[in-house]
Order: C-alpha cells, then sequence, then structure tokens
C-alpha cells in the first residue's frame, strides 16, 4: 500500500488511481507532506481530510481581496485546441490583438511588440498572442527547431508581461502552462492568494510584483470555455 511503501522510505513511487475511492486512499497516504505534484484530482478529497485532522480554520471570512486597477493584458503562449478558439473569439469580440511570429522574434526581437503594446489602451485589454495551429507550430519547429521556437516565445511573453506591468497593467492573463511559469518568474511572484474561480480549476489569483497589486490567472491548455478571457474579467468586475 502507500502507506507501507511510505514508512518503508521508499524514494520513489508511482501511484495511479482507476476510481475516485483510490483518489481517497492515496490522499490519506499523503496528506502529512509538505508537497504533492502529479494530476489536480488527488486535490478533490484533501480538504476534507484537513478538515477531519483540525488543520482547517473554521474561519469563513477569506482574505480580502485589493482593489485593483482596470488597465488589463492577455498573454497567450498556449497552442491547445481551446486556446486557439478562445484567442479566435476574443479577436472576434473586437479585442486589440498582436500575433507573435517566434520567426520575427528571432530576427527582430521585441522592439516592434513594445512600440504596438506601447500605442495600447489597457483599459480596452489588448492580446499578444503566438497561440497557433498544429500545422503553423510545426513549420516554425521545422524551421527554429522544438527547444528554440518554445524559448523564443516563452522569454518574450514574460518580458511583454513586465513591461506590460510597468505600462499600468495590474490585470493579467496569460494561456500557457510554460508560459505561466516564465510571467510569474519575471513578474518576481513568490506567493499568490487564490481567489474565485472563472471555470473549472482556474481561479484569479492575487499577488505583488515591483509592490503593485496584481489579479492574476494562470491558465494551461484546454481550461475554460471559448470565452474565457471575457468571463474572467467580468469575474473580476463582478466581485
Amino acid at each position: 500500500s502507500c502507506a507501507a511503501a511510505l514508512e518503508q522510505n521508499v524514494a520513489h513511487l508511482i501511484i495511479d488511481a482507476v476510481e475516485n475511492e483510490d483518489l481517497n486512499h492515496i490522499a490519506k497516504a499523503c496528506a502529512d507532506m509538505r508537497l504533492l505534484t502529479g494530476g489536480s484530482a488527488i486535490t478533490m478529497p484533501l480538504p476534507q481530510i484537513f478538515a477531519d485532522k483540525g488543520m482547517l480554520s473554521d474561519q469563513k471570512k477569506g482574505k480580502q481581496i485589493p482593489n485593483i486597477e482596470p488597465k488589463a493584458i492577455v498573454l497567450s503562449g498556449s497552442c491547445s485546441a481551446m486556446t486557439n478558439a478562445q484567442v479566435t473569439r476574443y479577436i472576434a469580440q473586437g479585442k486589440p490583438s498582436y500575433e507573435l511570429d517566434p520567426r520575427s522574434l528571432a530576427e527582430q526581437g521585441l522592439l516592434p511588440v513594445l512600440d504596438w503594446l506601447g500605442g495600447q489602451k489597457l483599459d480596452e485589454a489588448p492580446l499578444i498572442y503566438s497561440t497557433a495551429s498544429p500545422d503553423k507550430v510545426r513549420a516554425t519547429q521545422e524551421l527554429l527547431g522544438k527547444a528554440q521556437a518554445g524559448s523564443i516565445v516563452e522569454s518574450s511573453l514574460a518580458k511583454l508581461a513586465v513591461a506590460a506591468r510597468d505600462l499600468g497593467a495590474r490585470r493579467i492573463i496569460v494561456a500557457g502552462g510554460e508560459t505561466s511559469g516564465a510571467v510569474t518568474k519575471a513578474l518576481q511572484v513568490d506567493r499568490l492568494d487564490v481567489g474565485p474561480e472563472i471555470a473549472a480549476g482556474v481561479p484569479w489569483c492575487f499577488c505583488t510584483s515591483q509592490g503593485h497589486h496584481i489579479a492574476l490567472t494562470l491558465k494551461s491548455g484546454n481550461f475554460g470555455s471559448e470565452n474565457f478571457f471575457s468571463d474572467a474579467f467580468k469575474k473580476l468586475e463582478d466581485m
């Protein structure tokens, strides 16, 4: 069992689940660990286990959400099917947008997009994206190499997040797992306060970056509906 393996100080243990009851057993065995990683399904039984152990406060009132200024930006590096649909829908809603081309980034750097960003009204929540179809992604990877193509996009979106923050953006949506990691690192985010859920598995979070209060949501892959970007900003407005 998981518990027996842990008692024997097994260094590496691969665990899988077929049904929810399996998750309950795994969660009970791992509940005292300081750090868990893996599939998000393991988090379903943990709150009740923590409550049963007396590890959760009875305090109902959450931390007060800071007042976040309205200027915003959407940064999308994910190329999943749903993110492609979300980008298409957001552009169709008339939002200003700029498509990043990894080949142009490799040749010209960020100056063109920084010039574009500097001329935008961040109250309109513009979109900067490298999201593309599988065929377009494949062609770029063949030209630049898979690692370099991904690295250029991630580092560029991270730098653009900092530039947007410095221009006053305080509401930031990031689409893409690797992009989210690059952006949070660039913004020097070391703590997130989890706020209200926008879609299953994707909440608004709150942090500080260079002394500024930031509302940040990190969306990976196929999470959320086609209206996710607009829904996310509406959720923030309705709070």
